[in-house]
């Protein structure tokens, strides 16, 4: 049974010589639930719905399952993202 394409801001940076064929992805949700770990996206017309990147979601994404770039989110919005990144590792 394949899985639901979700969409995703990948946060991690482009490294050519990276060891291994991985991003970090926080997926993007329709659903807020009002907690520090949803940031609210702005809307664009890539996204259908309302959107929240879901920080608790985090994970590592191998390149061959990332389908297609629909578009690119302005650095404010990338920011708030790593800020919600930073305060949930607490790092």
């Amino acid at each position: 049974m394949a899985g639901k394409v979700r969409p995703a801001v990948i946060v991690s940076r482009e490294d050519a010589n990276s060891p291994r064929a991985l991003s970090v992805a926080v997926p993007l949700s329709s659903e807020n639930r009002g907690s520090k770990y949803e940031v609210k996206m702005p809307r664009v017309p890539w996204l259908r719905l309302q959107s929240f990147a879901n920080i608790h979601a985090i994970n590592s994404v191998e390149h061959h399952e990332l389908l297609d770039k629909k578009g690119k989110f302005e650095p404010a919005v990338l920011r708030q993202i790593r800020d919600a990144i930073q305060w949930a590792l607490e790092i």
